[in-house]
């Protein structure tokens, strides 16, 4: 019988995941518990994906605020601190914020504007226009921020960032002084010791600070690379891809993840005789169209991933080969070419016009937000995805 479906994505409801649990266990029991009920079969080259926050669970990697403001207060000592280019986040940020400013005196407390790194905006490029604001050339005070602007709060909390964030560091005992720029070298005109917190960027930010005249200069990336006072820590990504536990603690970034989806592949293996693909995934990488706000707050889509999920798509366009090599068939004889032409097709498509309009991106990464989106991050329970058909074509 003919296929009539394609990809296929379940989120596969588990346990609630605590410290010391047998995650591969769990996931393997989860996954083939998942396929009796629901009468689906375990294929090769099906996927299996896992949500870095119930590896981190798993792990136990949690820190405390008193364990960042240790960090902190050893790495800089009694400087005044420039944070720089911190995101707007509740979950992701407050806690650190908290915790850096109690582990110094002073704050010099840098935003981006008009948005952050991952889009969320403390004011809009329209707002910008009118009053004749070059956000690349001009640095605003706070007092001069609130005299063009006034009080803005964010499109989906409610938030005012500027006066949240503020009122974080000075709850802590420090004092803070709020500055607008998107140089990164502004900040050495207030201190030459900072710590950078953007993400993607933050390589390019070090090193154009080292460049001129900063003394100290880390990142979110080097607080808590490695235990404090038996904390939790992340050896590659520091406090990346954190996110908030409870008010005096965050849930670190998973440690070491590769073992776990190497485990999970070889398990299924031996009791179903199937090869499964198994990554831990993120943030999704995609944009809200309404909110302007870029997902990707995680230094990478997926810190581990089976081999076979190396790469990226190798795809024709349907609709080009209809339109053009094609267009003079119709029904079953335009049926036949075209999947006489995918079977065929090169091994590298890279550059040739029958791919235009595909996606070349990670497939990581487009597994990643496909597996995010599916999940969500509130209360659905699925913190495992099963993906089948995902590398099928038109001709299987």
């Amino acid at each position: 019988m003919e296929r009539v479906v394609g990809t296929t994505v379940r989120g596969l409801r588990g346990p609630i995941i605590n410290k010391g649990d047998n995650l591969e266990e769990i996931i393997v029991d989860t996954v083939l518990n998942a396929a009796k009920v629901e009468g689906f079969s375990i294929n090769d080259r099906d996927i299996i994906t896992v949500t870095e926050s119930i590896v981190g669970r798993a792990q136990g990697n949690y820190a405390t605020i008193d364990d960042i403001a240790t960090d902190v207060q050893g790495k800089f000592g009694e400087d005044t601190v420039g944070v720089i280019f911190p995101i707007l986040s509740r979950n992701r940020f407050s806690i650190l914020l908290r915790g850096i400013a109690k582990g110094t005196k002073k704050v010099v407390l840098m935003l981006s504007y008009p948005s952050d790194e991952v889009g969320n905006h403390l004011v809009s490029i329209d707002q910008l226009d009118e009053k004749g604001i070059n956000p690349w050339t001009d640095v605003l005070t706070e007092a001069e921020f609130r005299e063009h602007f006034g009080f803005n709060k964010h499109t989906f909390t409610g938030v005012d960032y500027i006066e949240y964030y503020k009122s974080l560091v000075e709850a802590e005992g420090a004092t803070c002084e709020v500055i607008f720029s998107n140089n990164p070298k502004t900040i050495l005109d207030y201190t030459k010791s900072v710590l950078t917190c953007d993400i993607h960027t933050r390589f390019r930010t070090k090193r154009i600070l080292t460049n001129n005249g900063a003394e100290k200069v880390y990142g979110l990336d080097d607080i808590l690379t490695e235990s404090v006072n038996d904390s939790g820590f992340n050896e590659a990504y520091g406090l990346l891809g954190s996110n908030k536990a409870t008010e005096e603690s965050v849930k670190l970034f998973p440690n070491n993840c590769q073992p776990l989806v190497d485990a999970i592949q070889a398990t299924i293996k031996e009791k179903t005789g199937k090869t499964v693909e198994v990554m831990v995934y993120g943030d999704g990488a995609f944009k809200d169209p309404v909110g302007k706000i870029w997902e990707l707050a995680d230094p990478v889509v997926s810190p581990a991933y089976t081999a076979g999920l190396e790469g990226t798509p190798n795809e024709v366009k349907l609709k080009y080969l209809a339109d053009n090599n094609f267009a003079h068939l119709r029904g079953e004889e335009l049926k036949q070419a075209i999947s006489e032409y995918i079977v065929n097709k090169d091994e590298d498509l890279v550059g040739a016009m029958e791919a235009q309009g595909t996606t070349p991106r990670q497939l990581t990464d487009l597994i990643g937000s496909l597996s995010d989106l599916t999940s969500g991050s509130g209360d659905k329970g699925t913190p495992f995805i099963y993906i089948q058909g995902y590398f099928d074509n038109y001709t299987k």
